[in-house]
């Protein structure tokens, strides 16, 4: 691909003690794709995400976004800079509406002294706000944005997660395991939320282990073994099971494959 890369990264290391996260790690987004990341258990994919959203410092490398290097000292960071994270865990407050869920950390003040002074919220222009985005992404079956996130079904949780990172990642989505634990009605719906990101043009990093789901996403795919890049694949190109034995180390990857 001649693209620039939208968000890329070069050597990344990461040590924690005598165990290597992160072995000089590679890593490349282009502009409107769905990348995926798949990888055997222990192999980096979470530290190298965790690099990528601000969650943790390398202790080498280069990440550059739109071409420019970039240091993230945390995820507040890297949000500022466009990149959405939805962790497995979503990181949303049970307790909390909705709305309120997907303005965590960044409500609306209201105009004037009311806002600057009082510090009272704006929840009209909010409710607005996470019922456009909400719409925008066809979720009509939440009808009351005001109803509490745990009352929502898992499906309708990743779904209010997935609208949050989409409403406010201007440059990157990143999405950590995204149907972990959903039937499969709510992971299908999860599916083509995923797919209406990517019609409107953010380029999205995929985290699967569920390999039906990746080659049906996916324009690229990552392959990530003992720590670092091993080679990017074309999902069109190779089998499931080519795949998984090149991520278990049982075949050598394609010589076309852009090996690390």
């Amino acid at each position: 691909m001649t693209a620039t890369p939208i968000l890329s990264a070069r050597g990344l290391v990461k040590r924690y003690g005598r165990v290597t996260a992160l072995d000089h790690c590679d890593f490349d987004l282009m502009p409107g794709e769905i990348l995926a990341v798949i990888g055997d258990n222990g192999a980096g994919k979470s530290s190298l995400i965790r690099a990528l959203s601000g969650a943790m410092t390398p202790d080498e490398g280069v990440i550059e976004l739109d071409g420019q290097p970039v240091k993230f000292a945390s995820p507040l960071e890297a949000r500022g800079a466009g990149i959405e994270t939805v962790y497995q865990n979503l990181a949303l407050s049970p307790a909390l509406s909705i709305v309120d869920n997907m303005f965590l950390g960044r409500e609306l003040r209201k105009p004037g002294p009311l806002g600057q002074y009082l510090r009272m919220l704006d929840r009209p222009a909010m409710r607005k706000f996470a019922r456009d985005k909400l719409n925008e992404l066809g979720l009509m079956t939440i009808q009351n944005i005001d109803q509490a996130v745990e009352t929502l079904s898992g499906g309708q949780r990743q779904g209010v997660a997935v609208a949050r990172a989409a409403a406010f990642g201007s440059r990157v989505v990143i999405l950590d395991e995204p149907t972990a634990a959903l039937g499969v009605k709510e992971s299908r719906r999860v599916l083509e939320l995923i797919q209406d990101v990517k019609r409107r043009g953010l380029p999205i990093v995929l985290i699967s282990h569920n390999m039906p789901h990746v080659f049906e996403l996916a324009d690229r795919i990552h392959i990530h073994r003992l720590g670092k890049r091993l080679c990017i694949v074309d999902p069109k190109k190779i089998s499931m099971s080519d795949a998984v034995a090149m991520m278990t180390g049982a075949l050598a990857p394609p010589s076309e494959a852009l090996a690390a």
